[in-house]
């Protein structure tokens, strides 16, 4: 017999999406009832998983590709001021958990770990000077150091600067007041505390199928895994949160807005290395540049970890194909995702990137003694056997349409809402979790203007900066970024 029942909200994937929508929800109403479905037996096991993401806490302080070279040579800072502002609206809202109570301590899910980038040649030399140059007077980079002293560098982090050919001409810049984040470690506490709150978190749940009915509810065909026992969910407001499995869902749904959209899976790998002698001796994520072609998300970069406690080494990604969605899901998900409405933006995408294949055939070909061979452009004493190949979590990049070129592919996030505001999801890759607590605000704000406006006055309570811009007043980001490392125990 399948069983029924109704809720107010119900969010499908039991990631850092989805756990930070909920717990918004929660807090700005607390009266609604919440689900969570979660196809696996635990939550937090896909991208946000620690282990499937580099667990940066993307505020464009490290990243080069926020900040691209013009033809004339110009840079900009502005998407990287972009970046950082939305990440400091999540930093505020986990600050904000934390003084509550309803996050454990900070250490747990984030700690300091400076950002540094680390260039090699002139013309790579010129640019990193150019990027310091347009962030020099933003407030929001304070901090930010600049060298070619490869001494320096190595007092910022050994393993960058042994054994390096001192010949070599190198540069580097470094903000102490990065962060390491694990998503994975970070989701589970917030769902925790939704629960705490009243909702109910279903692990080996698998969505099925939905519908819009007439009343405006979304009926919601849910299995449990376990048993394959059935229900029927009615809900008022839907968040696909899926990761991998959203565009899917979305297109089960029929909700004319997602028409056009396809998705370009992109698996990766990274070295980790837990050897206590080669972590002690860097402390810092330090991002390369990407090789011509490859998609942003492939910026060589050493990072520190912190995961459960225990620190490692983490390097990558090498990117990898697979026609898979999600890690644990199945090779048919590329081709069944294909529609008549998508297939030419889809055509149109492969058509226009023959850099961006070529890059991921030279990957998926690249040996192990040749990932070795990319690492040691950043840690030149690196041994074979101090590090461990693993495999990293699926991205799914964003092919839509474009009324002048067709179809184009999308290396950010993309917001997909129904007309009525009663579902929504989210497409695409990073920066992605970083930036979790605004794009959940512009779910809110785009699903729920006639309540919108009732909750400001909370959210203003919770994120200090909402509404404003903190890099327009040096003194507001300065006070900001104060208050916001005290409380989460962090390097100003």
């Amino acid at each position: 017999m399948t069983s029924e029942e109704s809720v107010d909200v119900v969010l499908i994937g039991g990631g850092i999406m989805s756990a930070t929508l909920g717990s918004l929800i929660s807090q700005l109403q607390p009266d609604w009832s919440i689900r969570v479905y979660e196809r696996l037996g635990e939550v937090a096991q896909e991208s946000s998983n620690a282990w499937n993401n580099a667990g940066t806490g993307h505020a464009a302080l490290c990243e080069l590709n926020y900040m691209p070279e013009a033809p004339d040579g110009t840079v900009s800072a502005a998407k990287a001021v972009s970046i950082n502002e939305q990440f400091q609206i999540s930093r505020q809202y986990w600050a904000y958990l934390v003084s509550t109570g309803a996050l454990p301590e900070p250490h747990n899910f984030i700690n300091s770990t400076p950002h540094m980038t680390f260039v090699k040649g002139k013309a790579n030399i010129e640019y990193l000077k150019k990027r310091v140059e347009a962030l020099r007077n933003e407030p929001l980079f304070p901090d930010m150091e600049y060298t070619e002293d490869l001494e320096r560098i190595a007092q910022w982090t050994p393993l960058l600067a042994k054994k390096r050919n001192l010949k070599q001409k190198v540069a580097a810049t470094r903000v102490a007041s990065g962060t390491d984040v694990d998503f994975g470690a970070l989701t589970k506490y917030l769902l925790a505390d939704m629960e705490r709150r009243g909702a109910s978190v279903q692990t080996n749940h698998q969505v099925t199928w939905l519908k819009r009915q007439k009343d405006g509810r979304w009926k919601l065909r849910v299995r449990h895994l376990v048993g394959q026992t059935p229900k029927i969910t009615y809900a008022r407001f839907v968040f696909v949160g899926a990761g991998g499995g959203a565009l899917a869902l979305l297109q089960h749904s029929g909700i004319p807005e997602i028409k056009g959209f396809g998705g370009f899976p992109i698996s990766g790998q990274f070295l980790r290395t837990t050897n206590p002698k080669v972590v002690a001796q860097h402390q810092a994520k330090v991002y390369g540049k990407a090789a011509v072609g490859a998609p942003p998300m492939s910026v060589p970069h050493l990072d520190t970890r912190v995961v459960e406690g225990e620190t490692a080494l983490l390097f990558g990604p090498y990117a990898g194909f697979t026609p898979k969605f999600l890690k644990s899901s199945t090779w048919f998900d590329l081709p069944f995702s294909i529609r008549l409405h998508n297939l030419g933006p889809m055509l149109q995408v492969g058509l226009k990137n023959f850099d961006l294949v070529k890059y991921l055939v030279s990957e998926l070909l690249a040996s192990r003694q040749k990932k070795m061979a990319a690492l040691r452009e950043f840690m030149p004493t690196a041994k074979d056997r101090d590090w461990e190949l693993i495999t990293a979590g699926q991205r799914v990049q964003v092919m839509k349409k474009d009324p002048e070129k067709g179809g184009v592919l999308q290396f950010g996030t993309e917001l997909i809402s129904g007309a009525d505001g009663t579902i929504a999801g989210l497409l695409g890759a990073s920066p992605g979790a970083s930036t979790a607590a605004p794009i959940m605000l512009d779910v809110l704000a785009r699903c729920f203007p006639d309540r919108f406006l009732s909750w400001e006055p909370k959210l203003r309570e919770m994120i200090p900066s909402f509404g404003r811009q903190l890099s327009a007043d040096p003194g507001v980001a300065e006070a900001s970024l104060t208050e916001t490392a005290k409380l989460l125990e962090l390097t100003a």
